[in-house]
This record gives structure tokens, sequence and C-alpha cells, in this order.
């Protein structure tokens, strides 16, 4: 079900398969932003804009890995040092990423942070999902169900135009369950938005605490089914908004397990995170951290059949 490389060399140049992006996931406009007064340039690593951390973001590190106790269930944990400076980002950034299976089966991934300094954090996993099996072909005709009235729309590179805007009578719409590909040909070029959750609406910059955190506990917010299979996926979540991507740009050129081709629309992502280009825009809230504040963001992956 998950779209993978055979490799950790071919992983580390894919389209981010199933890795944690960071220190800021998703796009910031122009490279650059402005904190505390000072001005920090990143790397445009997409077109004129940073994207997923920059050249050598997260995914591309090597992170300390090792097995914990917990309660819950089997766990993992990595961590790693983000060192001052390191992209363009300021202060020292400690992250850990603990993954838990818990004994009844729900995949729980906790992600954590803090800084020396005042810096950007939003970090997000960028699993790519086929319910109908990795090799089964485009994802069309999952059945999507997304717990979120608003979404942000963006220019054609992607950058967030600032608004927040109702789903209703729109693509967009998948308050109710919809297939993926009933009306993706209406949007621009698929789907690579992010979704306000939890009913945040206009309101969630003033919902949501330090390190884009809307609520404590993860609550429902995503439920995808593909119908051949009735294998479902429900996604809990912390954050206030996730970004359904649709594998638009895949092209047969990534080549995952057993030397399987994945073309265009093979998996879609659903990654749970704070607003793109948020330090750039007043209107939605911050995924700036300081040294006495704590990033926390959790997410739960649940699977029926």
């Amino acid at each position: 079900m998950l779209i993978t490389s055979s490799d950790w060399p071919q992983a580390s140049s894919s389209p981010f398969f199933g890795v944690v992006v960071g220190r800021c996931a998703n796009r910031i406009e122009g490279a650059s932003f402005t904190l505390d007064g000072q001005i920090h340039k990143l790397a445009a690593n997409n077109g004129k804009n940073a994207l997923h951390g920059g050249t050598k973001g997260f995914d591309k590190h090597v992170w300390d890995a090792k097995r914990i106790d917990h309660a819950d269930g089997a766990a993992v944990q990595l961590t790693r040092t983000s060192p001052d400076g390191e992209e363009g980002y300021p202060g020292n950034l400690k992250v850990s990423v603990t993954y838990i299976m818990t004994r009844q089966g729900v995949l729980k991934m906790l992600i954590e942070a803090t800084t020396d300094k005042a810096t950007l954090v939003n970090l997000a996993q960028h699993a790519y999902f086929n319910l109908a099996g990795h090799d089964s072909g485009d994802v069309l005709n999952h059945d999507l169900h997304l717990r979120g009235d608003h979404y942000i729309p963006t220019t054609e590179d992607g950058i967030p135009t600032g608004q927040i805007t109702p789903v209703k009578g729109t693509p967009f719409d998948f308050t109710e369950m919809k297939r993926i590909g009933k009306e993706i040909d209406e949007t621009p070029a698929g789907y690579d938005h992010n979704w306000v959750l939890h009913g945040l609406g206009r309101q969630a910059k003033f919902s949501t605490k330090a390190g884009s955190v809307a609520s404590e506990i993860p609550r429902e917010a995503i439920k995808v089914r593909d119908p051949q299979s009735s294998r479902t996926m429900t996604i809990s979540t912390t954050t206030p908004g996730v970004q359904f991507y649709s594998g638009n740009f895949l092209d047969g050129n990534q080549i995952g397990k057993g030397g399987f081709a994945y073309q265009k629309h093979a998996g879609f992502c659903l990654e749970t995170q704070g607003f793109p280009n948020a330090i750039n825009q007043p209107a939605f809230p911050t995924v700036v951290l300081r040294p006495d504040e704590k990033y926390r963001h959790e997410t739960h992956y649940a699977f029926t059949c």
C-alpha cells in the first residue's frame, strides 16, 4: 500500500517517497523569510521558491535510530540535530520522530522539536499511498473524505494566495466521501493543496498554538477507501492542515519495489502539517518556534478492511 523506492540511495533522489520533510515542509515563497527583523535566505530548489527544507532537507540525512519501550506497543525513535544555519534556517533544532505500532494495529507518529533560537518548524510525513497495492495503477478510483470545509488556493507555482476559501461548490469539496478522480480534471493540474481541518476555517490562526498544534489529542480528519479491496485508512491528527497531493508529477521515471514504474497518480499523499508559506502570510497560523516552546505533531493511521 506504500509507494517506495527499492533502495535508500534511490529514495534520497525520489519525489520524497515515505520520508519526513523539514525543517519547513511545503513551499516558502521567494526562498526567503523575515523573522524578528532579520532576513533569512533559503535554497531555491523549486523554481524561485524553497520546498520541503531545501537542497539537503531532513529527508536527505541519515538519522540516528533506536528501538524504545513504549506503553502502547512496539516503537522506534529517529533523532537528529539540525545545526544553526542549515539550509539557511536559524537555531540548533533537536528533532525526534517516534513511530509506534499499537496492539490495536494503529500506527502512531509523534514528532517533537526544540530550538535554542527562534526558527521555523513545520515537519511532515510524505508517504505515498495506494490502498489497492503499490503496483495496481492509479488512485483516481479511491474514495476520499476530508473533514475540511476550507482550503488554500495557490498560484501556478504552488504558492498560497493568502486566501482561505470555502470548498463548497468547488472540486475541492471532499466533505462527503467522493472519488478522487471525479473532478480532478476541473483543477489546474490535479490536487496539491492544503485543506484546513477541524472546522477551523478562517479562524485557524486564532485556534492554533505555537508549532502549528490545533489539538492536544489527535482528532479524526481524513478517511480514504479503495472500493475494490475495501481497504480503508483513517487518519487522525493534531495539525491544523493537510496537504493532499494526487501524485501529479509521477511520470514513470520513479522505479519502486519489484522494478515497478510509477506513473501519474500512482499514489496520493496526505501530509498533515501547518499551512504552507505561513511565515509570509499573516492570516495563517504561525510556524515559528521559540526557545521556550516545544513543537509537537501527532498523527495516527488506522487501517481496516
